[in-house]
C-alpha cells in the first residue's frame, strides 16, 4: 500500500484536530451562541438530526403511499376527516399522519384545516417507479432491523436475498418471477430516461438488453429510436413475460426474446450493442467477469455494451451509490455497487475498449459507462 506523503499527512493532522474540535460538547455551545458561527452549527445539528429521526421520515412516507394519499390529494386539499374516509385511521391519527408528512414537504398546510399535496408528493406522484420502491421497503427494512447482523449475514439468508433468489443462480418460479418483475419495471422508467438522454440509441442497429427483466429498458428505447430491433435475454420464466409485455407494447415485430443464464449460457448473436442495465451491481467480481466475457463473445468487432447502474462514488461517497445500495446489496448478500474506476478496470480486463464514464444529469438514478469490442 503506498504511503501518504507529507502533504497528506499534515491534512490528517489538521483534520484530527478540526474533528478534536467539533467533537468538544464546550466549542457546539460556543458556536451555538456566536453569531457568526450559529448558521454553521445548526445547519450541521440539523443534518445530524435528520439521520438520527431518517427511520420515522420513511415510515411517514410508507404510511402515505400505502394509503395513496398523495393521489387523493391530487385533485385538491381535504381536511383531515375527508382524508380518513376508507382508512383504518380516524381523523385524529390521520391529522398526525398529514402534520408529519406536511413537515417533511410530502403535504402541505392549506387554509381551513384542509392539507394539499407538497413538492414531493407531488415528485412521487410523477415517478411511479419511486413508489414501487416504497411499497417494496417493508421487506428491507425487517433485515435492516439488526444492521451488524446483515452485514455478517450468510448467502442467500436475509428476506432480500429470497426475494431476488435469482442471484443465487437457483432459478424462480413463475410467481416469483411476476414479483421481482414488476419491480423493475416500474423503477426502470426512470433508469432508462436517464440512461436514454445520456446516450441515445441512434446509431444502435439491434439493442439486446441482457437481464432484461420484461423488457421495460428496451421497450423504451425501442420507443425512443425508430428503426431499432432489440433481443430481451433472461431466464426463461422472466422472458415469458417480456414477450407477453412486447406484445401489449406493440413492439413484438421489432423484438425477439431468449431464454437463459448469462452466467452459464452463451448470449444470443446478432446484436451491435449490448446492455446491461442494473444487472452487475448485485452480483459478485466472478460472475462479473463471466457475464463481461459473454457480452464480448456475443458482440462484433467494434460492437458496443452499455453498462447502467447505480454506481459507488469511490473516494467521494454518494448517498445513492455507497450508502442505500451498498446496504442493500448487503440485504442481497450478494454483489456491491462498484466505482467508475473499478468497472472500467474490469470492462479492459475483459478486453473491451474506449471504456468512459459519460456525464449524467440525475447521477443518483443512475451512472453510464460504454465500452466498446475492439474492431481488431
Amino acid at each position: 500500500m503506498r504511503q501518504p506523503g507529507v502533504l497528506s499527512r499534515l491534512a490528517d493532522r489538521l483534520r484530527r484536530w478540526r474533528d478534536g474540535l467539533i467533537a468538544d460538547p464546550g466549542f457546539q455551545a460556543r458556536a451555538t451562541a456566536f453569531p457568526l458561527t450559529r448558521g454553521i452549527a445548526n445547519r450541521q445539528g440539523a443534518a445530524l438530526y435528520d439521520l438520527v429521526a431518517g427511520f420515522v421520515y420513511s415510515q411517514v412516507l410508507l404510511a402515505c403511499v400505502e394509503l395513496d394519499l398523495f393521489r387523493r390529494l391530487r385533485a385538491g386539499p381535504l381536511d383531515a376527516q375527508t382524508l380518513a374516509r376508507g382508512t383504518p385511521l380516524d381523523a385524529e391519527r390521520m391529522a398526525r399522519l398529514a402534520q408529519a408528512a406536511a413537515a417533511l414537504d410530502l403535504m402541505r398546510v392549506r387554509p381551513g384545516g384542509r392539507y394539499g399535496l407538497g413538492p414531493l408528493g407531488a415528485a412521487l406522484l410523477g415517478a411511479p417507479g419511486v413508489e414501487e420502491m416504497v411499497r417494496h421497503h417493508p421487506m428491507f427494512y425487517r433485515d435492516l432491523a439488526d444492521p451488524l447482523a446483515l452485514f455478517t449475514a450468510p448467502r442467500d439468508s436475509t428476506e432480500i436475498a429470497r426475494f431476488w433468489s435469482y442471484v443465487g443462480e437457483r432459478g424462480v418460479g413463475h410467481e416469483d418471477a411476476a414479483a421481482y418483475s414488476r419491480l423493475m419495471a416500474a423503477s426502470q422508467a426512470m433508469v432508462a430516461a436517464e440512461t436514454l438522454a445520456v446516450h441515445p440509441m441512434r446509431d444502435v442497429s439491434v439493442l439486446m438488453d441482457v437481464g432484461g427483466g420484461e423488457g421495460a429498458f428496451l421497450s423504451a428505447a425501442l420507443r425512443a429510436t425508430p428503426g431499432l430491433r432489440g433481443i430481451v435475454f433472461d431466464l426463461p420464466p422472466v422472458v415469458a413475460r417480456a414477450r407477453a409485455a412486447m406484445d401489449l407494447a406493440g413492439l413484438s415485430d421489432r423484438t425477439r426474446v431468449a431464454g437463459g443464464s448469462f452466467l452459464e449460457d452463451p448470449l444470443p448473436d446478432g446484436a451491435d450493442a449490448v446492455s446491461l442495465v442494473r444487472v452487475l451491481y448485485d452480483h459478485d467480481t466472478p460472475s462479473v467477469r463471466r457475464i463481461l466475457a459473454a457480452c464480448l463473445a456475443a458482440l462484433p468487432p467494434g460492437g458496443r455494451l452499455i453498462l447502467s447502474e447505480p454506481m459507488s462514488g469511490g473516494d467521494h461517497p454518494t448517498r445513492a451509490g455507497d450508502a442505500y445500495f451498498g446496504l442493500y446489496t448487503a440485504a442481497m448478500t450478494s454483489g456491491q455497487p462498484r466505482s467508475a474506476e473499478t468497472h472500467i478496470a474490469l470492462l479492459r480486463e475483459a478486453g473491451f475498449s474506449e471504456a468512459r464514464l459519460l456525464s449524467a444529469r440525475q447521477p443518483f438514478i443512475t451512472r453510464v459507462i460504454v465500452a466498446r469490442r475492439p474492431a481488431r
